[in-house]
């Protein structure tokens, strides 16, 4: 932003003081028209979301996942669960997801998967936040406090099952796992470095045991990996889920001969031949770089972000980076295009200051002249102004292609992960005999964006008809509560397997 100042102020004396001299903020002249903007956005966002542009891309994401099924520390990660459920398992289980800012404790009801809408439902939960203080607890304490609040949502229920069997537990967390053990727990965590390679099913079942919980621990879980346990409890023909919010991640259930069996090294117990698949992280986010076109807008965040290139698909696509693609652009046509008479409001200057809810209310405004958006903006952001009308509607066209390249590039992930899936059968001769894929979505962008799930089942269904191969169906199912409901699967699946298998 330009300044004109006047001549520099004098030195002060005591008869002759200063006047004091104000500072004038000068718009910059424009050096285009917002429409000019507009469509140098537009073709930016949208020109390789031709359908045929994403099946180019799909392939050669395929290839990319090929590549980590064979060497790779960090993506594709094979989990301890080995099989879907059946939809024939029974019985309470406690479910407890940790989260970064809270702990999720519920109990879980499994009735079976043919009493329909009723096939398991949510007895009872409770949520304690993991404060900064929680964050704080040294070495094992905070696996000792967890277990206490384990304990009094037990009470609460009247499940504390004294001289009883104990309550077979199921966790999912975000923590980062392989091999059992912790890699870490997470921005905040002072218990991090303390835990860290320690085994994480110890440490919990440890802890409930100094505490007096009657719980057993039976299965660990990434929240994506709990997804997809959730949805096909209820559903076969699930094999895939995705979590889509403020980050991403996606977990698929692959034939074990498409994983090289160096992925298998770290492990204690061997996965044993009567396995034929193995729920796997894919860890999704980090996948893409070089493969996925992008903007200015993307590579000037991604070169400040404080972890470049780390998650290049999760940058173009999840909740927490819209926002700030969008305000990029705002910046920019504030600069060159008059947007905001020049002036965007310092608030709007803030990196990440434009959330992904603002966008959802800017998308799907429909009010006369945009004043709905237009109001939204002066009050939220403290503009001394209301934006225009042609600066709402240079405002909404941007949300609309930053998001239709999310929800593009979301459905040609998609695309990638289940062509993969279908080949891998394929070549290793144990193909679904169902004739569709269902995928369980979770996270607030998939379930909450103005169409957002809508868009990307048709765009899934155009790159089904547009390939020359017979591919199967794929239907994108609403998934809600699925940590802890797929914890309480996992419980259920790891209580009845066999002694000798890991869970």
């Amino acid at each position: 932003m330009l300044h004109a100042m006047s001549q520099p102020v004098p030195v002060a004396t005591y008869n002759n003081p200063p006047k004091l001299q104000s500072v004038v903020t000068i718009a910059p002249v424009p050096t285009m028209s917002l429409d000019q903007l507009q469509n140098e956005v537009q073709h930016a966002f949208e020109d390789h979301l031709t359908v045929d542009s994403l099946l180019f891309t799909s392939r050669l994401l395929q290839a990319e996942f090929r590549e980590h099924l064979i060497s790779s520390d960090q993506r594709m990660l094979p989990s301890f669960n080995y099989t879907l459920p059946t939809g024939e398992e029974r019985g309470t289980y406690l479910a407890v997801e940790v989260g970064g800012s809270n702990l999720r404790m519920a109990l879980v009801d499994l009735h079976g998967r043919d009493h329909g809408q009723a096939a398991l439902q949510i007895r009872r939960t409770a949520c304690s936040p993991i404060t900064g203080e929680v964050k704080l607890l040294p070495g094992h304490s905070f696996f000792d406090w967890m277990a206490r609040e384990i304990q009094n949502m037990m009470v609460l229920e009247g499940e504390t099952r004294e001289n009883a069997d104990p309550l077979r537990m199921g966790v999912a967390c975000q923590t980062s796992i392989r091999s059992g053990n912790v890699l870490g727990m997470g921005k905040g965590f002072l218990c991090s470095d303390t835990v860290k390679n320690h085994d994480l099913g110890h440490m919990i079942s440890e802890a409930c045991q100094r505490e007096h919980v009657n719980v057993e621990l039976e299965a660990i879980v990434n929240d994506t990996s709990s997804a997809l346990l959730a949805r096909a409890y209820v559903d076969p023909a699930t094999r895939l889920a995705i979590v889509l919010g403020t980050g991403m991640n996606a977990a698929i259930h692959l034939p074990i001969s498409g994983l090289d069996p160096s992925k298998f090294d770290l492990r204690q117990v061997k996965p044993k031949r009567k396995y034929t698949h193995v729920l796997t992280n894919t860890e999704l986010s980090m996948f893409g770089k070089n493969i996925l076109p992008t903007t200015k807008w993307d590579d000037d965040l991604n070169v400040n972000h404080m972890m470049p290139d780390y998650q290049p698909l999760e940058y173009l696509i999840a909740g927490g980076y819209l926002g700030e693609i969008v305000r990029l652009v705002m910046v920019e046509a504030a600069d060159t295009s008059g947007f905001y008479g020049g002036k965007l409001p310092d608030s709007l200057l803030v990196t990440h200051s434009l959330d992904t809810k603002t966008l959802a209310s800017v998308q799907s405004d429909t009010s006369v002249g945009l004043m709905t958006t237009r109001n939204l903006l002066q009050e939220k952001y403290a503009s001394r102004t209301r934006p225009s009308a042609a600066d709402a509607k240079f405002l909404r066209n941007v949300v609309q292609s930053v998001s239709r390249r999310s929800v593009a590039y979301f459905a040609t992930s998609v695309h990638a992960l289940t062509s993969l899936l279908q080949d891998l059968d394929a070549e290793s001769g144990l193909q679904s005999p169902l004739d569709h894929i269902s995928i369980g979505c979770d996270g607030s962008v998939i379930n909450k964006y103005p169409a957002y799930m809508e868009t990307a089942q048709e765009t899934l269904d155009q790159m089904r008809v547009q390939e020359s191969t017979n591919r199967k169906q794929v239907f994108l199912e609403k998934t809600t509560d699925s940590a802890v409901v797929g914890a309480g699967v996992a419980g259920a699946l790891a209580g009845n397997s066999p002694p000798s298998s890991p869970c």
